[in-house]
């Protein structure tokens, strides 16, 4: 089971620790392939990328857009076709498993009062949900004056 952790990051299966928003890349990726393969990518304004298949599954991990830059967002993804059915591997937020239950009950079951940074679940069509996003806190600080 993956628990999403808004502000703070993910908690990954088995033991194999937390993903914490601001972590390097190396870190994040020995704590990913403790999983699952993890494979290098790009994605077009981040310093840095890499994603890992574990179940039915796709796990994406990206840097801030600045080299050196830390873990800035975790998303999750369910391979086409997918939106018909339940999820196999859970995904929670709030005591909520996001891919295992219709959209519309996962909705209702999330509370209602949601920080900026909470995570945004989505689907293409069906009624389940094919990805969900966990993205860092926005540091206000630097743009604040």
């Amino acid at each position: 089971m993956f628990t999403l952790l808004p502000g703070v990051g993910v908690e990954l299966p088995h033991g194999a620790g937390t993903l914490r928003f601001g972590m390097s890349e190396h870190d994040a990726q020995w704590a990913v392939s403790t999983l699952a393969d993890v494979r290098e990518s790009w994605v077009c304004g981040a310093a840095w990328a890499f994603g890992a298949a574990y179940g039915d599954l796709v796990l994406g991990v990206l840097g801030g857009p600045r080299r050196g830059a830390g873990l800035a967002e975790v998303s999750f993804e369910r391979p086409g076709g997918m939106a018909d059915v339940a999820g196999r591997v859970p995904v929670v937020w709030a005591d909520v498993d996001l891919f295992g239950y219709p959209l519309a009950e996962v909705e209702t079951a999330l509370p209602r009062s949601r920080p900026a940074y909470a995570p945004a679940p989505g689907r293409t069509a069906g009624p389940y949900v094919t990805h969900v996003r966990l993205a860092a806190p926005q540091d206000r600080s630097a743009t604040d004056h």
